[in-house]
């Protein structure tokens, strides 16, 4: 027996591993769009399935919602996305996602002495950091988000 062609907002919460009302707030976003039946019940595309996946990796990637929406954009809302849409998506995403990796190298590299500038070691600082040098280019943590030792900001 062939799968239904659309899907009750439970099941597709069901075969994504979300609640009902997290469907809902994803469908308000607009990241999904419900049929209404004879009965007025929401029905989804089983394309649902992916766009509603893709939006959960993605957020475990850390892009925001707004990075998320901005990509689901890019594809139909009435068919299934080919392998290049999708193909497309993961090029766009190559550049911030290789940023964040970035970020967390540099995290890594800096965690157990300086989270540069935030200030874990005055005494320290006083070498790399003099006359808090880090300041003039922002607020938070300089370093961390890609400044550079030697930069004169």
């Amino acid at each position: 027996m062939p799968p239904p062609a659309t899907l009750s907002i439970g099941d597709l919460a069901r075969r994504v591993g979300i609640s009902v009302s997290a469907v809902r707030f994803y469908e308000a976003r607009g990241l999904v769009r419900a049929i209404r039946s004879e009965g007025n019940q929401r029905r989804f595309m089983r394309s649902d399935i992916r766009r509603l996946s893709f939006a959960l990796i993605a957020q475990r990637l850390g892009l925001t919602l707004a990075e998320i929406e901005a990509e689901l954009s890019t594809l139909p809302l009435d068919q299934a996305p080919s392998a290049q849409d999708w193909r497309a998506i993961s090029e766009r995403m190559r550049g911030a996602l290789d940023a964040r990796i970035a970020m967390l190298e540099r995290t890594r590299e800096l965690l157990d002495g300086c989270i540069g500038c935030g200030c874990l070691s005055l005494e320290r600082c006083a070498l790399y950091n003099p006359a808090d040098r880090a300041a003039r280019a922002g607020a938070g943590p300089r370093y961390l988000l890609g400044d550079h030792w030697d930069d004169p900001a």
